[in-house]
């Protein structure tokens, strides 16, 4: 009888100037299963590579810029069966990978969200214009693809094989929204768990924390949302 092998996981931080923050991330993470911690590094310069390797990580630098091409790069070089994505800044709580994981593991989904909406935003955490983003932007989904989300999170799990599949080609803040909207046109199984979302250390998010800035973010979510509703369902196979 052919013994059958758990599944690892690899965590991917995409980071780039987060030496503040990225050290307390690591050390949370490292204490899930996951058998690796890979920090993409934008080009830092700040001394983040270093806080992330003597943390305990493993850095891999990618000279492209994109948050999209920083995930890329780390599934590309990552090697679990399960691929955790998780920010930087530390809003997310690496406290909960397990959580997020185990519906993968339990053979439940195939992609599983954290969703800051459904959980609890600490004081502080969100902006009132990141919030409506997140809230036109998920039911903008329910709307073209049925599928009932209620947050766009970037702090998710899918398994690798899966992502793959997914052919994978925004490189830029579109990146997590193809993966949900690919997945949902491909009947993966797409699960959602709430999860805690707390206040970022280390001054404002270089997205989030300008109005310009979320919506140049938004602009980029909204038009891939429309994208792949959109486009021939036989380019996605």
């Amino acid at each position: 009888m052919t013994k059958i092998e758990p599944l690892t996981t690899s965590i991917i931080i995409p980071a780039l100037n987060e030496a503040e923050n990225i050290e307390a991330v690591i050390l949370c993470a490292a204490q899930s299963n996951a058998q690796e911690i890979l920090v993409i590094d934008g080009g830092s310069t700040d001394g983040t590579p270093a806080v992330s390797k003597a943390a305990g990580a493993k850095v891999i630098h990618e000279d492209r810029r994109g948050y999209g091409q920083a995930c890329a790069t780390g599934a590309e070089q990552a090697v679990g069966d399960i691929l955790v994505f998780l920010d930087a800044d530390g809003a997310d709580d690496p406290g909960q990978i397990n959580k997020l994981v185990a519906p993968i593991l339990d053979n439940q989904a195939d992609l599983v969200l954290g969703s800051r909406l459904a959980g609890q935003i600490m004081p502080g955490a969100m902006p009132l214009h990141q919030k409506f983003g997140n809230w036109l932007s998920a039911a903008l989904i329910r709307l073209l693809y049925r599928e009932p989300l209620t947050d766009l999170s970037p702090f998710r799990a899918i398994q690798k094989t899966s992502l793959q599949h997914l052919d994978m080609t925004e490189m830029t803040f579109g990146w997590p929204t193809e993966m949900i909207c690919k997945s949902a046109r491909m009947t993966l199984r797409i699960r959602e768990i709430p999860v805690v979302y707390r206040p970022r250390t280390g001054g404002k998010s270089k997205i989030s924390g300008t109005v310009l800035g979320t919506i140049k973010a938004t602009y980029y979510i909204l038009t891939t949302i429309i994208k792949y509703r959109l486009i021939n369902l036989e380019k996605l196979q």
